[in-house]
């Protein structure tokens, strides 16, 4: 979730409900709601939490698309059932993926499931090429995020895009006909996005924007600059065969021609890149994770940055802050930790509310997403997170479809909800902890390494 996501649902929070599914996941260390501890072996928990999160994007999925819809309620289950959310979907590919890969799921019923979804988006509104943020899971048109943003999002679109590729490169040697045509069809859908339409903005030239709509032209008006969640797209577009970027987009855009780069420190530790609006210190989680489920920041780096320390001391930096806790909140510590983008309490009404959480931006709310999907760069943190969670709290905090999104120990509050593009992040950057999975399927894709080497970026773990 972003920024753009925090003006808008702060004023209007869209419910979303439930649909049937004849396939589910079983879980065979399911917890009975009498069971107040438990004690799981870590391989366990990693097991039970990878499940659960599937269990967003398989039992949970809209039911026409197979994609994901923007958020479950399980309060109110029966609601806006068919939003479809573009970058929660590209999240949810590589988290079928990943299920695939552990036998979580049949390969056969994850075939049949994705040749619907690549179907659905071949008829989806485009605009240039790009996804809406929202799309409606019955007819594929879009559904407005906001009154001008009803055009294309080429963020969400460059998540789904991350996505698709990993899906592409899966099956790409597969014997089995209907696995080729499911990565021809990947292919196919990746390679019609007009990157460079994106670039138009009289505004902010020679830079990407984010949205653009045949109603309102640019009038959103949302250049992108670094350090947020945007990476991702500046690589994309480098990588497009047919409507690619040039390097000096990437520099004045991304890199601020230089200016991303942080010489402070927080905690004794390199900020090393600047997070915006985060005051000298980082900026929500997930800015750490979004481009980072197939891009492995591991000894990558440009002309300004190395990603690798940028994203391990993100979390570093995350922890430490929440471990110091100079706000005083109760339920801060080693193992209670993470801010990011997700559910809130609404101050005024104890009820659910929507925030960017971060350090300057402290609530007294902990997202577990965050230190979950820091799996890859505090592996004993995020761990203690994930005991925390499933060994002394899980009748409290886990539910259907694995850790809900948010909750305070301080309020005593927890909300029984979950967001895509939280839960999308866990299995894939827990699989890439692991196993590196994803991270090894997106980097070895040709077109992504000759875009990355077409923007000046070096990879020591892939060697160029």
């Amino acid at each position: 979730m972003r920024i753009k996501n925090f003006i808008i649902l702060t004023t209007a929070i869209y419910l979303c409900g439930s649909c049937s599914s004849e396939d589910t996941i079983s879980n065979s260390n399911q917890q009975s709601q009498e069971t107040p501890t438990n004690n799981y072996t870590d391989a366990q928990l990693i097991e039970m939490v990878q499940k659960d999160a599937l269990k967003y994007f398989w039992d949970y999925a809209e039911s026409g698309s197979k994609l994901a819809r923007e958020r479950y309620h399980t309060d109110n289950p029966s609601q806006d059932a068919n939003i479809v959310t573009t970058g929660g979907s590209g999240f949810g590919l590589m988290t079928i993926l990943v299920g695939i890969k552990n036998g979580y799921i049949s390969r056969a019923e994850a075939v049949s499931r994705l040749t619907t979804s690549l179907n659905f988006l071949q008829n989806a509104n485009r605009f240039h090429g790009a996804w809406p943020h929202w799309i409606n899971g019955t007819n594929g048109q879009v559904v407005p995020f906001s009154q001008k943003d009803n055009g294309g999002d080429l963020v969400e679109t460059s998540f789904l895009a991350q996505g698709l590729i990993c899906v592409r490169e899966y099956f790409k040697n597969s014997s089995d006909a209907s696995e080729l045509a499911i990565s021809q069809k990947a292919d196919a859908l990746w390679k019609g996005i007009e990157w460079n339409w994106y670039t138009q903005n009289p505004a902010a030239p020679n830079m990407l924007t984010w949205h653009w709509s045949p109603n309102y032209d640019w009038q959103m008006n949302m250049p992108l600059r670094g350090f947020d969640e945007t990476l991702i797209t500046y690589v994309m577009a480098a990588a497009s065969p047919n409507y690619s970027i040039d390097k000096p987009v990437y520099q004045q855009g991304w890199a601020r021609s230089g200016s991303i780069k942080n010489t402070g420190s927080q905690f004794g530790l390199p900020v090393v890149v600047n997070h915006n609006g985060a005051n000298g210190t980082v900026g929500p989680m997930f800015w750490s994770h979004y481009s980072f489920l197939g891009l492995d920041p591991r000894g990558l780096s440009d002309e300004y940055v190395n990603y690798g320390d940028a994203t391990t001391n993100h979390a570093k930096i995350m922890y430490q802050y929440c471990v110091a806790n100079p706000k005083g909140w109760q339920g801060y510590n080693s193992k209670s930790w993470g801010l990011t983008a997700s559910y809130s309490r609404n101050p005024n009404t104890g009820g659910d509310d929507y925030a960017a959480h971060q350090p300057n931006n402290d609530l007294g709310i902990i997202s577990p997403t965050a230190a979950l999907s820091s799996m890859p760069y505090t592996p004993a943190e995020s761990m203690n997170m994930l005991r925390f969670l499933y060994n002394e709290n899980y009748n409290k905090y886990v539910g259907v479809a694995g850790p809900y999104d948010a909750y305070s120990v301080h309020y005593n509050w927890v909300t029984p909800r979950y967001l895509a593009i939280d839960q999308g992040t866990i299995a894939p950057m827990v699989e890439n902890y692991k196993s590196q999975f994803l991270w090894q399927l997106f980097m070895n894709a040709p077109d992504v390494k000759q875009g990355l080497i077409k923007l000046g970026f070096h990879s020591t773990q892939y060697g160029f």
